[in-house]
């Protein structure tokens, strides 16, 4: 696992460290979107300055996107492998209402948007609110 999760960093030009190796680790377990409070909880002894510039890093270098799905915290999560983040590799987000879990809907992609003449797309935060499968049933 520890050679997966490197060969997932080098790939992204990002330099293995311990702390990096052990975000990696738990955004990849993850089955939802996680917030910087909920990985801090999980990191209770890591320097949160630490944390959040490991997070900005992965961004930086698409190895996850964040997600402001209008809870007020932003959340992240692994980018698909041969993802850039470029606009024709936005997914939709679902956020549940109930449980307050986000999930990344990569089988459904952001609709086309037909901006004026002049205007450049470089992003598009697309979520869907509701109740997930777990609370629905």
């Amino acid at each position: 696992m520890k050679n997966e999760i490197d060969k997932k960093l080098t790939d992204k030009n990002i330099k293995p460290t311990a702390m990096r190796e052990l975000v990696l680790q738990v955004l990849s377990e993850q089955k939802t979107a996680t917030s910087l409070p909920e990985l801090e909880r999980k990191f209770e002894k890591a320097d949160k300055a630490t944390l959040y510039r490991t997070l900005k890093t992965f961004e930086e270098n698409k190895l996850i996107h964040s997600i402001d799905d209008g809870t007020g915290s932003v959340k992240y999560a692994l980018c698909q492998d041969a993802c850039e983040c470029h606009p024709e590799d936005l997914h939709v987000h679902f956020l549940c209402t109930r449980c307050k879990k986000t999930y990344c809907l990569n089988d459904i992609t952001v609709p086309t948007i037909n901006l004026p003449k002049n205007f450049s797309l470089e992003s598009v935060n697309m979520v869907v609110k509701g109740a997930c499968s777990n609370c629905k049933s």
